[in-house]
């Protein structure tokens, strides 16, 4: 990786904008349009074409991905706040610091673990503040599709927070089949009841039809079950704490039995959090979760599992 990587800061270093050189420490851009001749690192971005739009997809893991029986890709939550600021003025926000990430939780999980960007995120095209809509996941889901190619990858496990949950939840909605199992942690589900009742709680007027994000029209996973592919014994975890002031416990709960009642592995989980929002969960449950989900059925799965650590 290391070396495509130079030779392609070689190549385009006069011609091409920073944060497609590849360069590691240079501050990846947010909410940028879709630009193809920039799409161009090799090891960490992915061009797709997809039903609304186009869009350039950054991924980011340090481990060698090529023809790997299961990969861990994860979703971050929403970044509300740092899509406000400059670039640099974004912590981790550099392919190095992203690289470093993947490799710290590839170290913990056993198995390897790609951080795939959000549209309008850590370099990714797109306007986050149009999350939620459906071309954001469109968006991932072909990305996914060229990722699982590029690689040779056999199954991902989906791991997301929060707003990350979400894109879980709707990649299941777009049919997957190449998904050993999901963990979807603090979720946003029933998105404008959701939007209703935090606007409620904070003494708020009703923003009829629209998300938190003042959106009309957000794809709710919660509406598009039908969608998600029957696939026997795969489970895919709901985990959250019922005193969550971000994304409502009650609304997590509801999608769980959605699941349950399509017919799917579902499984609920009460999960210590951080108060007082109770949003952030406590020792790692989501990647523990994903892991040992990830190792079961590979070979040395028993030694694996002994050294995951804290």
């Amino acid at each position: 990786m290391v070396v495509s990587r130079l030779l392609l800061c070689l190549a385009v270093l006069a011609c091409s904008p920073a944060w497609a050189l590849g360069t590691d420490d240079v501050p990846l851009l947010w909410n940028t349009a879709a630009n193809q001749a920039s799409c161009v690192d090799p090891d960490s971005a992915l061009w797709v074409e997809f039903a609304s739009g186009k869009a350039c997809i950054r991924y980011f893991s340090s481990s060698p991905l090529e023809h790997a029986p299961v990969v861990i890709v994860m979703f971050h939550g929403d970044r509300n706040i740092e899509m406000h600021r400059p670039p640099e003025a974004i912590a981790g926000n550099t392919l190095t610091a992203k690289d470093k990430q993947a490799a710290t939780l590839t170290r913990r999980a056993g198995v390897p673990v790609v951080i795939v960007a959000r549209p309008g995120t850590y370099g990714s095209s797109g306007n986050h503040g149009q999350r939620r809509q459906a071309s954001e996941f469109q968006a991932l889901a072909v990305a996914l599709d060229q990722l699982r190619k590029r690689y040779g990858i056999g199954q991902f496990v989906l791991l997301g927070h929060s707003g990350g949950a979400t894109v879980v939840a709707s990649l299941l909605t777009l049919g997957r089949t190449d998904v050993k199992c999901a963990v979807m942690t603090s979720g946003a589900f029933g998105l404008l009841e959701r939007a209703r009742m935090i606007r409620q709680t904070k003494g708020l007027p009703a923003r009829d039809g629209r998300d938190t994000n003042g959106l009309f029209n957000p794809y709710d996973p919660l509406e598009h079950i039908s969608g998600i592919s029957r696939v026997a014994a795969r489970p895919l975890y709901v985990i959250g704490n019922p005193g969550d002031q971000v994304a409502p416990f009650e609304l997590q709960k509801k999608f769980y039995q959605a699941l349950k009642d399509a017919g799917h592995t579902a499984r609920l989980i009460e999960a210590p959090a951080i108060a007082p929002a109770n949003h952030q969960l406590r020792n790692d449950i989501a990647l523990k979760t994903a892991s040992a989900c990830a190792r079961s059925g590979l070979a040395g799965d028993a030694s694996r599992n002994a050294a995951f650590t804290q």
